[in-house]
């Protein structure tokens, strides 16, 4: 019974570890085999009996008789007269069990004992934790928001396990306070000692992919592949799809009616725009639809360079490129071609055309950039551009943008 209770004054705290009674007894086997060597140089003529379903254990230690004048005894050793003691009739040679109280070990031993024991289930944990999360890279997973700091948020799953969200794996627009549930992928798992890190992400393309299967069914059930997924976190994305079944539409299938079932997605990344796409192998027609909403005219590609001229009248340009220059950075990295735009227009207009850095003195260096990102950086292909859309492409007011057309305009009136 004092083995019982001073292993059970070990495992008291194994339920909120989690850990079955029958590792934990592995472990303990472990530790006291170590707790042997270090107090008798060998634990070899020593048995230890496990009995987990009591949760109890035995230790029994061997030993050869010897003459009481053997003065130099070895740890599987015993003199006779000691020998007697434990049975009145044996005699040399014959070899002795004697059973090891743990409490006979001395209270430092013991203490030190259930040290490290706490130590080698940590140690047990630390090695199903890193085992559990690295079969779930790649996967989504759910966690609440624990602490928000500057540059990273700590999250913690429903089994208490600490999950970490770097500031550069959240998506701009994220905002998070405690006690939030937070979506993202599972992307990494570190040691950092010998405690894993688990790292998430929601800038990872791989979290729009599996979105997509979480939110639309077809997806789920392999009727639709997520051929490639390209994004620029927060601000847009272009997610390439095909169906093996000429009957499903996978475009209408993703999106939805108006757009039903992409919302989901949308709000979840922060009303991250996201451009849903046919995928084809004609490359030719790929780069038309990855450079969506804009109507290509036409495309020469060169397969050696992997770049493509696309061609284009002058009021799709802006399209093309799209804000920031976006959209055209993501039909690049969707088709996997360098794209270079090539207006086409009026031969009279574009030679009488300006270029807007010529108007630096009365417009400002960044309004100027501000229409450059848009690939708008002459004074006609502004000009043919509606203003309403002009404020919905650019960071640029009402106000602004109509004075740069006036001043644009009496350059041709004058």
């Amino acid at each position: 019974m004092e083995n019982l209770a001073l292993i059970e004054s070990f495992s008291e705290f194994k339920d909120d570890k989690l850990i079955d009674r029958v590792t934990l007894m592995a472990i303990l086997e472990d530790v006291f085999r170590n707790a042997l060597k270090k107090k008798f140089g060998s634990d070899d003529n020593f048995d230890i009996i496990i009995n987990p379903d009591k949760g109890d254990m035995e230790i029994w230690r061997r030993r050869v008789i010897v003459a009481d004048d053997d003065l130099d005894l070895e740890n599987e050793e015993i003199t006779l007269t000691e020998a007697r003691k434990i049975e009145p009739d044996f005699e040399i040679g014959e070899e002795v069990s004697e059973e090891v109280k743990l409490i006979d070990l001395g209270r430092r031993a013991i203490l030190a004992l259930r040290q490290n024991l706490i130590s080698k289930i940590h140690e047990h944990d630390n090695t199903n934790l890193y085992k559990q999360f690295k079969d779930l890279i790649g996967e989504i997973y759910t966690a609440e928001v624990h602490h928000v700091r500057p540059r990273v948020v700590i999250l913690v799953d429903d089994e208490g396990n600490e999950i970490v969200l770097p500031k550069e794996k959240q998506i701009p627009s994220d905002f998070f306070r405690k006690g939030d549930n937070v979506r993202g992928i599972i992307e990494n798992v570190e040691l950092k000692g010998n405690k894993p890190q688990i790292i998430m992400s929601r800038t990872s393309e791989k979290f729009l992919e599996k979105l997509f299967e979480q939110e639309i069914p077809e997806v789920f059930d392999g009727l639709i592949m997520v051929k490639n997924v390209v994004r620029i976190p927060g601000e847009k994305a272009k997610v390439a799809v095909d169906s093996y079944d000429d009957r499903i539409d996978p475009v209408g299938a993703c999106v939805g009616m108006k757009g039903s079932r992409i919302h989901g997605i949308v709000r979840e990344l922060g009303n991250e725009n996201i451009d849903v796409i046919n995928y084809t192998t004609n490359n030719q027609l790929y780069i038309t639809r990855a450079l969506s909403p804009a109507k290509v005219s036409s495309i020469k590609i060169n397969e050696e360079t992997k770049r493509a001229e696309v061609f284009l009248k002058l009021e799709e340009v802006s399209k093309a490129i799209g804000r920031g220059g976006h959209n055209i950075k993501l039909a690049g990295l969707l088709t996997g071609y360098e794209l270079d735009v090539i207006r086409e227009g009026n031969i009279a207009e574009e030679e009488d055309d300006v270029e807007l850095t010529e108007f630096s003195d009365e417009i400002d260096g960044w309004v100027i950039d501000e229409f450059a990102k848009i690939g708008l950086d002459t004074a006609r292909s502004i000009l043919k551009q509606d203003v309403n859309d002009l404020v919905r492409r650019t960071d640029l007011e009402e106000e602004t943008i109509l004075d740069v057309m006036r001043i644009l305009k009496e350059e041709f009136n004058s």
